[in-house]
């Protein structure tokens, strides 16, 4: 059993789930890194994409924590119980819980007319039904030992209409409305759970640059609108709502990721 805090993160075998593993790392949190691609030059989609959760896990080593990198699949349950109930038998606690993963497929940026109905489900069971599930098998054991985290990570996507069209600067109404839904959750969750000593909270990262992204607009088109954010700037914000006391301030709350680092003082301006 370990005395140290520990912290379990989907998608961490790059973008923002890597550089939050390693930011919570040197905050003193063990990692559960979690993700579908396993070892470098192996992305489960077939894109080519650096990152794994073996590269996190000896980076988050590295930053002094030891890492417990494991394969999960959140379009898969099986998946998620197997990597959970390896991470309880570990270490047997889970201090924080970041839902940072995010379903990777066609629904994402289809037109409305253009959506297949399987899809948007498989879509939604990786956005939302196994989030939810993953959160219901770490919240008891937050709840009995009176304290944790939950943050989910949320889109603007989930919270506005999109500038323009699914393919031209714009999202598809799947994604939207998925992330919409996680978006609910942290919320109801804080009035469920008010003075449990558990916390939680939704982190809007805003417009960030990750590998995925450079991949998607190789000629940098999106950023002739607005400037991107390193991944180190959320990652600065969720290692702070992980463990800082005036966080508590910020439970049941959206906080976007952006303004916020600036205003703390948690990242150097980037502009």
């Amino acid at each position: 059993m370990s005395e140290r805090r520990v912290a379990f993160v989907t998608g961490a075998s790059r973008g923002i789930g890597r550089a939050s593993s390693i930011a919570l790392a040197r905050k003193g949190y063990d990692v559960v890194v979690t993700a579908r691609t396993l070892v470098e030059g192996e992305t489960a989609d077939g894109r080519p994409l650096p990152g794994s959760i073996a590269s996190t896990a000896d980076a988050v080593r590295a930053a002094g924590a030891d890492a417990l990198p494991l394969a999960l699949d959140l379009t898969d349950r099986a998946s998620i119980d197997a990597a959970v109930d390896a991470a309880l038998e570990r270490w047997g606690h889970v201090d924080l819980l970041l839902n940072n993963g995010i379903y990777v497929g066609p629904a994402n940026m289809q037109l409305f007319l253009d959506l297949d109905l399987e899809s948007v489900r498989e879509l939604f069971t990786a956005n939302v039904f196994h989030p939810l599930h993953l959160t219901a098998r770490l919240l008891p054991q937050m709840l009995e030992r009176k304290t944790g985290v939950v943050i989910n990570m949320v889109s603007g996507a989930g919270l506005s209409d999109p500038p323009m069209p699914a393919g031209q600067g714009g999202w598809g109404f799947a994604y939207g409305a998925s992330k919409g839904a996680l978006h609910r959750m942290v919320g109801v969750l804080a009035v469920e759970h008010r003075g449990s000593g558990v916390r939680f909270h939704n982190l809007e990262p805003g417009f960030v640059m990750t590998e995925a992204m450079k991949l998607n607009d190789p000629d940098g088109a999106l950023e002739r609108f607005q400037k991107a954010a390193p991944m180190s700037v959320p990652a600065a914000v969720i290692a702070w709502l992980a463990s800082d006391d005036a966080a508590a301030e910020h439970n049941g709350k959206t906080v976007f990721a952006q303004p916020f680092a600036l205003e703390q003082g948690l990242h150097e301006d980037w502009r």
